[in-house]
């Protein structure tokens, strides 16, 4: 109950605000699992129709007995006997089956109960965005081109200049999230 309710507080928010690859793995995976259920069950329906040919044939075969020597109650006995199996057969599977989908699912639930907890750990770790800048820097400068292992930091270090006033010319909301290839405006220093 606990984590049903997490999970309908954090996940709007999370899928929102953070990347969702990892949640469509896990999705996926759901998705794998739950197809690997339904051919399951597939199988055991045709099992449950083969074994219900098999009776027809049975008793169609006791049918044809019945005109030769076979009484009735041993004919009706019989198709008991045989009705007992195929439920108690049908039980049984359905009863693996039902206990085998119920562990998958546990264990679903676990895992994406895991990676919601996991996604909202890194939520709440996150830098606060910025949406407020400044045009207190300088006009002039040069562009650089975000390069592997780039961080503001070095770049304004390389640069002599300010991590902030970097901010504020390229307008970045959130400091960590650079990529390679971006073209950036590097104030000169002041």
């Amino acid at each position: 109950m606990r984590h049903s309710f997490i999970f309908a507080l954090i996940l709007p928010a999370a899928v929102s605000f953070a990347q969702v690859q990892p949640l469509q793995i896990e999705v996926a995976n759901l998705r794998e699992d739950v197809r690997g259920l339904v051919q399951r069950v597939g199988e055991l329906n045709l099992r449950v129709e083969q074994l219900e040919r098999e009776n027809q044939a049975l008793r169609n075969q006791t049918s044809a007995a019945a005109e030769s020597f076979v009484t009735m109650k041993m004919l009706n006995d019989a198709i008991n006997d045989m009705n007992r199996n195929v439920r108690s057969t049908a039980a049984t599977t359905k009863s693996e089956t039902l206990q085998q989908v119920a562990g998958q699912m546990e264990r679903l639930a676990r895992q994406t109960n895991a990676a919601i907890d996991s996604l909202a750990k890194g939520m709440a770790s996150r830098p606060p965005v910025n949406t407020v800048f400044t045009e207190d820097y300088a006009k002039e400068g040069v562009s650089y081109t975000v390069q592997r292992g780039d961080t503001l930091s070095s770049i304004a270090q390389k640069h002599s200049a300010r991590v902030a006033d970097i901010v504020n010319a390229n307008k970045i909301t959130d400091p960590t999230r650079i990529q390679v290839g971006q073209t950036l405006f590097i104030p000169a220093a002041k």
